[in-house]
């Protein structure tokens, strides 16, 4: 699998395609959350994809499922040096704040921010993270405060890359310009929504904490040096393919039924399927966007990887970029 580097030519060598283990320890059990692991691995893979959060929202959930899993996983086959490993602080419900999520986040102090990372280190059984995502901005905190954390944390070497998702552009370019005037190293990765329907512009998203990729992002995306996006959500929870998943209200607008006729049309013409497009245009784009893969089995990885295969036309991405 074609790989890239992230946070610069000193950085790691990511897969283009990330495997995001949301899921993992919690609704996918141990066993089949090794399969996915081994396949991905096996087929090039190595970006894999965590946070401290994960899965705090189910009801018996506590946040450290996601970890706890892939530490087991990495000390099972004993291939942490194979491994971009990510991971995320600043969205765990604190207990000791009132309200409910959230306005309850941890957030990205840099007392939080060091003690989770050691938290999650623990978790993983590792002594570093490839990235470490600021997971939503915390404005109750100073930029600076937060910035200058996670440059500590590159300097101790419990990082190499530090991230950020779901933050505003502005706020993305602030503090990428405060790590660089103070010598650090700036937000290298960043992590959105983002997939070949968008909603309308209005729409704010029903999931907590998801901020969806702007034309605004992608811009910056594509003309800042040493920056790469990745993007969760990619297959909007499966409605692009399964009748049982029907698209949100929120992307009911003219601009999705013509793009899903040119999805299906060029899928058609590959041979392939609507969902193998979407993450081929993803790879194909300018910026090129690092898919976060969603799955739950070892079936849906296989249709996922073979995108990273798919080779779309320039009249092909054409067409998609018209549909609007």
């Amino acid at each position: 699998m074609r790989k890239i580097t992230l946070g610069g030519p000193d950085g790691p060598r990511a897969s283009v395609l990330c495997l995001g283990a949301l899921p993992f320890g919690s609704s996918v059990d141990r066993d089949t959350s090794f399969a996915i692991l081994a396949r991905f691995v096996e087929a090039g893979g190595n970006f894999i994809d965590s946070a401290n959060n994960y899965v705090f929202w189910t009801e018996s959930g506590k946040g450290d499922e996601s970890e706890n899993l892939l530490g087991d996983w990495l000390r099972t086959r004993g291939n942490r040096s194979e491994v971009v490993l990510a991971s995320k602080v600043g969205a765990l419900p604190d207990p000791a704040k009132p309200g409910a999520f959230p306005d309850n986040a941890e957030g990205l102090s840099a007392e939080v921010i060091s003690t989770q990372l050691d938290n999650s280190l623990r978790r993983l059984g590792t002594d570093h993270l490839d990235v470490y995502y600021a997971h939503m901005e915390d404005r109750s905190v100073p930029l600076a405060e937060t910035v200058g954390a996670f440059g500590k944390a590159v300097v101790q070497g419990k990082v190499r890359v530090p991230g950020c998702s779901n933050h505003p552009t502005w706020r993305i370019d602030r503090a990428r310009e405060l790590a660089k005037q103070d010598g650090l190293a700036p937000y290298g990765v960043l992590q959105f929504r983002h997939s070949y329907l968008r909603p309308r512009p209005d729409v704010k998203l029903r999931q907590a904490g998801h901020v969806q990729a702007s034309d605004e992002l992608l811009d910056y995306v594509r003309t800042e040096d040493n920056l790469v996006l990745t993007a969760y959500t990619t297959l909007l929870f499966g409605a692009y393919t399964r009748p049982d998943r029907p698209l949100h209200e929120h992307y009911d607008h003219p601009g999705t039924q013509r793009k899903i006729a040119v999805l299906q049309a060029v899928a058609t013409e590959l041979g392939a399927t609507v969902n193998q497009v979407v993450l081929a245009w993803l790879l194909h784009g300018n910026p090129l966007v690092v898919p976060v893969l969603g799955v739950s089995s070892v079936a849906q990885l296989e249709e996922s990887l073979a995108a990273a295969e798919l080779e779309l036309s320039a009249d092909q991405l054409a067409r998609l970029a018209a549909a609007c």
